[in-house]
């Protein structure tokens, strides 16, 4: 049981690291990029599932707290968390966890994982939306506008693509008994 959570644990740090790598994959807009960040978070979600996907985009987020430079553009620390893309970098953690919840409440098959994924979108968008509101000092249909509408296309987009190497990356890990679902994960 100890090295079955030690496994997970691990898994969970590596996806974290992941994160942050994919995080500097960046296509720059005037007010919020467009990053690999998202495609992260939907992989870790569909792959972990909601615990450990939860606890990977905590330590990422943690990470980048303290001022590591794991958040888009190799950039870091508590400014960025209380700044106008701090929503979305909180709203991964929720991603994550509504994300996998829906997976472990359904089944790991590919639908499911577009389903859960797009819905994990929508809901880092609305905690960015909330964000940029208030720290832009901007109207609601704004916020809108500037904060969700530009990434609809591309996050659906991310959505398949996490579905369709998460779901197959999953499968692999089972298969190599690195990731095992044939026992309740470890708390």
């Amino acid at each position: 049981m100890r090295n079955e959570r030690l496994r997970w644990l691990l898994l969970s740090a590596i996806f974290a690291a992941m994160t942050a790598v994919l995080s500097q994959v960046t296509i720059p807009l005037p007010l919020i990029p467009i990053t690999a960040q998202t495609l992260a978070v939907g992989l870790t979600a569909t792959i972990l599932g909601k615990r450990y996907g939860t606890l990977a985009l905590v330590i990422y987020v943690l990470l980048g707290a303290v001022g590591l430079p794991v958040f888009s553009e190799a950039k870091g620390g508590l400014q960025i968390l209380v700044g106008k893309s701090g929503g979305y970098i909180f709203g991964f953690i929720a991603t994550a966890y509504v994300t996998g919840l829906y997976l472990e409440k359904t089944r790991f098959t590919l639908k499911n994982a577009i389903i859960a994924n797009i819905i994990g979108m929508f809901v880092a968008l609305a905690f960015g939306a909330v964000q940029l509101k208030y720290v832009m000092d901007i109207p609601w249909d704004k916020a809108v506008a500037f904060g969700v509408t530009p990434f609809l296309i591309v996050g659906v987009v991310k959505a398949v693509l996490a579905s369709l190497i998460g779901i197959k990356v999953r499968e692999r890990l089972i298969a190599s008994r690195l990731l095992r679902t044939d026992q309740p994960v470890p708390r």
